[in-house]
């Protein structure tokens, strides 16, 4: 009883430290923020043109009017100009709500391993911490963005995914492979995904309560109220589990606010979050420890506004920080000291576009700062602060322009990044972008890109420091530069794709080391190129074949990536170990009347190994093997009820996404969604 109140007393603590940090750095921020994005819209709004709320705005260009059937496709955000999908002249895979609502997930990751492109390494169930990694780039090439706000870590991306955002939020998710500095900011190294949350049309509300094996109940509300010119949207969502092997149970929390305010010619966001996660880490970061545990917080802010017409304006501020305590030794400090760490990203950025008859011009800049203060992490401090000893901090700059060109069937991009950041004194780097694509009138369309990047090394990539690892404050920033050619078909019931890649990369950071007893060093690998090919096609059954029968809709996806690095030299603990090969496929069926059935398969080849542990101790090396999933999900609505049944690895297949740590076997979870 007594560990048990010093463990509530902890938290309590935690948690008034929390709300106190975080109100403080709120009321500062929002005074000003509010005042001044509402100031800019105001000011701009006076020189934009007058459209209406009901209005379509056309982009006129030289030859060609973008028609109306064109602006109701999906607009992406893979430049800094929000463009229909087909006119993007760039790689972009788009998950609509659509598609997530018959997927058999718990989490965005649990989304995402569905989709050839994609690596998700996951060290816990249903979201509680995966990596991503696009077309083999790390974990922390890849840039994570809410509504277009970078929000990768800078300790580590390992919590890239503690972003205060539910399934049910979710519009659409946007996917950029390759190198993408001008769209998402210099870090999206190897791509970025953009998560975009709805925009609410009507007053609405949703519920879903479910629950499964492993002792899991999760609990989801939303809901929307629109007035003539607002809209105010809060949702929430719990989920706990008991885990599938010893030490994997985990609670998580997700509370998400979002207000759109209507001012003539222009609207502002207004959006703030908090997400927390507890959870079991067994085996993590070490198969040396079993019972290890890690307990984050998060909370996020941020303030937009844009003005309308030709001439647009777009301001935005935001903040996020983020609160991490990890235990190597669960419950027990003094057998090794818990790692504590506070980092904070807070940003503000400008972007102004104007079209015309030649096209869309856009250009501006971001400043944003990253810090950390942590127990172990950073410069020593000459004072502690709390439990933190040490810090650090780092600022970007980068400005850009680019020019979209829209001829008739064709869209040229041409722009560029200049970046600067704190760590690297005296320097800029320029990061130019071209992307082209031709459409043809049969649905057909072919495009090519050229782009660079940068990605700056993480905190824990250079200071952390252990028994078992060495950090290198001597790191320099990896580059990147990638080509890629593709053709793109779509129809009314056919979306198909076929491109080839190519990506040189130099001073890759990795955690590596030459044999098994030797200790992990954080270093530049000298260059790694990579080449490859990505293909899929989803077709509309229904469409194609007809509303009487079954079948509903079928996709495949395939990638396959070749790294010229020999694989030998170094033991990787995550670049060299990339997706060699990964197969997708998923057919959506009806069984009897409104009955239906999602079934979704997936096939993986791993390249690279793992040390493998015995009795909690080094023993041999072992490559990755391939495995392959299959998961499902059955539906059946009743008016505005819809009742559903999960069922995830159903043939209980023993796989590992990371060495020495087991994925979970068969689960099965059922529930039930109201929908208003």
């Amino acid at each position: 009883m007594k560990k048990k109140n010093q463990l509530l007393n902890r938290k309590a603590f935690r948690f008034k430290r929390f709300s106190r940090d975080t109100f403080s750095v709120f009321n500062s921020i929002s005074k000003v923020v509010t005042i001044g994005v509402l100031a800019g819209c105001a000011l701009q709004s006076a020189h934009s043109q007058s459209v209406t709320s009901t209005e379509r705005v056309e982009i006129t260009t030289k030859q060609d009017t973008i028609v109306a059937d064109e602006l109701e496709e999906i607009v992406v955000t893979a430049s800094k100009t929000n463009l229909p999908l087909n006119m993007a002249a760039k790689m972009v895979t788009v998950i609509t709500s659509t598609d997530i609502e018959r997927q058999p997930i718990q989490s965005i990751e649990d989304l995402l391993t569905h989709y050839s492109g994609i690596d998700i390494q996951q060290r816990g169930p249903h979201g509680v911490q995966s990596d991503i990694s696009i077309r083999g780039g790390s974990f922390d090439q890849t840039a994570i963005l809410l509504n277009g706000i970078n929000l990768t870590n800078p300790q580590t991306g390992h919590y890239s995914f503690d972003i205060p955002i539910n399934i049910s939020d979710i519009e659409r998710i946007e996917i950029v492979q390759g190198p993408s500095s001008l769209a998402y900011g210099a870090g999206a190294f190897s791509g970025g995904v953009n998560i975009v949350t709805k925009q609410d049309k009507d007053t609405n509300f949703r519920a879903k309560l479910e629950g499964g094996i492993h002792a899991l109940i999760s609990a989801e509300a939303r809901g929307a109220i629109k007035t003539k010119n607002t809209t105010h949207k809060l949702s929430t969502g719990y989920r706990q589990s008991d885990g599938y092997i010893p030490n994997s149970d985990y609670k998580m929390l997700n509370l998400l606010h979002q207000s759109r305010l209507d001012i003539d010619n222009a609207h502002i966001d207004f959006t703030a979050g908090y997400n927390s996660k507890e959870y079991g880490a067994n085996t993590f970061y070490t198969a040396s420890f079993a019972n290890q545990f890690d307990d984050t917080q998060s909370i996020f802010f941020s303030v937009k506004g844009e003005t309308k017409g030709k001439i647009k304006f777009i301001p935005q501020i935001y903040w996020n920080r983020h609160y991490d305590e990890f235990q190597l030794v669960r419950g027990d400090e003094s057998v090794i000291p818990y790692n504590n760490h506070r980092s904070d990203i807070i940003g503000t950025n400008l972007v102004w576009q104007y079209a015309s008859r030649w096209g869309i011009t856009s250009f501006g800049g971001e400043l944003r700062n990253e810090s950390i203060l942590s127990s172990v992490l950073g410069k020593p401090l000459d004072d502690a602060i709390g439990k933190y000893t040490h810090s650090d901090s780092r600022t970007n700059a980068s400005f850009f322009a680019e020019h979209n060109l829209i001829l008739g069937n064709m869209t040229l991009s041409v722009g560029g990044l200049l970046n600067h950041n704190t760590a690297i004194p005296n320097k800029y780097e320029f990061y130019p972008s071209v992307n082209t694509s031709y459409r043809f009138d049969n649905g057909l369309s072919l495009f090519a890109s050229w782009n660079k990047a940068t990605r700056m090394p993480t905190f824990t990539d250079l200071y952390y420091t252990t028994a078992t690892h060495i950090g290198n404050n001597n790191l320099e920033a990896e580059k990147s530069e990638a080509m890629e050619l593709g053709l793109k078909y779509r129809k009314r019931n056919i979306d198909a794709y076929f491109t080839t890649f190519y990506m040189k990369g130099r001073n890759i950071i990795d955690w590596i080391k030459p044999d098994t007893e030797a200790l992990w060093q954080s270093s530049n690998h000298s260059k790694i190129d990579k080449y490859g090919v990505e293909t899929g096609v989803n077709i509309n059954l229904r469409g194609l074949l007809g509303a009487r029968q079954p079948l509903q809709s079928a996709s495949v996806g395939y990638m396959h990536l070749k790294q010229n690095m020999i694989e030998s030299d170094y033991i990787s603990n995550y670049t060299l170990n990339h997706l060699r090969n990964k197969v997708t496929a998923s057919l959506q069926h009806t069984i009897v009347d409104k009955l239906s059935l999602s079934w979704l398969f997936r096939w993986q080849d791993r390249a690279g190994s793992y040390i493998k542990y015995v009795d909690q101790k080094p023993a041999e090396r072992t490559n990755y093997k391939p495995f392959a999933v299959v998961d499902a999900k059955a539906n059946y609505p009743i008016g505005k009820w819809n009742l559903f049944i999960n069922a995830n690895n159903i043939f209980n297949t023993t796989y590992l996404d990371l060495g020495n740590l087991p994925q979970a076997g068969f689960w099965m979870m059922g529930g039930v969604e109201y929908k208003w």
